[in-house]
C-alpha cells in the first residue's frame, strides 16, 4: 500500500487571525486578516483594520499570527 503525503493533498488556509495592538491606547485585540468590515478598537474606537477587497489593511502593530 503506497504512503500518501496528506500535506500536499489537503490545502492550507491562506487566512489567519492576528493579535493587533492599537496605536492610540495600546489595547490588544484579535483581528481577522481578511476582514470585510472596518475593525475598530473596543477601548478607544480607533481603526485597526480596513477592508481592501482581499487581505485587510492592518493599521495597528501586529504582535502575533494565529493559524
Amino acid at each position: 500500500m503506497p504512503v500518501t503525503d496528506w500535506s500536499k493533498l489537503i490545502p492550507k488556509p491562506r487566512s489567519s487571525f492576528l493579535l493587533v495592538e492599537c496605536n492610540e491606547c495600546g489595547n490588544k485585540q484579535v483581528v481577522f486578516d481578511h476582514a470585510k468590515i472596518v475593525v475598530e478598537c473596543l477601548v478607544c474606537g480607533a481603526t485597526l483594520a480596513r477592508p481592501r477587497g482581499g487581505k485587510a489593511e492592518i493599521l495597528g502593530k501586529v504582535l502575533e499570527r494565529y493559524g
